[in-house]
């Protein structure tokens, strides 16, 4: 195991039946906290891309995103549930292992053809990357990449991707 991933995975906590019965979430507090293993992170995620704008997915995602924006020399922009933005929004619908949830964003978030690294905490279904690969692709800007923290294997997101490039910083 690489030192990042040991860095990574010593610092998830596994919460049982969170938020509903049978579902196993990974608690990434423990990570957060830890200075050295958050910059670690948050220069990985960077990676070498260069763009113009970071995306966060709500609510884990900013988070990370915001941080990541800031190495990487980019605009932060967060991608939110239905009815949290304020200005004119685009909204996508999907599925999640456990229900289903609408994100939007601001209509203006991008200018035409601005390159778009999207950043979240978690790739599970792919459900909500998905969404948010649509609503930047509408709103004219360019997805480069999506980076996430972990890649939950067994729940196949990375499936419904093909068309993009994925880097995950450990996959369980």
């Amino acid at each position: 195991m690489t030192d990042l991933t040991s860095l990574i995975l010593d610092r998830i906590r596994d919460v049982p039946d969170y938020p509903q019965p049978g579902v196993l979430f990974k608690d990434i507090t423990p990570l957060l906290a830890d200075p050295v293993a958050f910059a670690a992170v948050v220069d990985a995620l960077a990676g070498s891309y260069e763009v113009d704008k970071i995306v966060g997915i709500e609510a884990r995602g900013f988070i990370l995103a915001a941080p990541v924006a800031h190495r990487a020399g980019a605009g932060f922009v967060p991608v939110r549930k239905k009815g949290k933005l304020p200005s004119e929004t685009l909204e996508a619908s999907y599925d999640l292992e456990y229900g289903s949830a609408t994100i939007e964003v601001h209509r203006d978030a991008f200018l035409p053809g601005e390159r778009v690294l999207i950043v979240d905490d978690v790739l599970a279904t792919g459900g909500t990357a998905r969404a948010a690969v649509e609503l930047v692709r509408r709103a004219g800007a360019d997805v480069v990449a999506i980076a996430v923290l972990m890649e939950l294997a067994f729940l196949k997101g990375r499936d419904r991707l093909v068309d993009v490039e994925l880097h995950s910083l450990v996959v369980v």
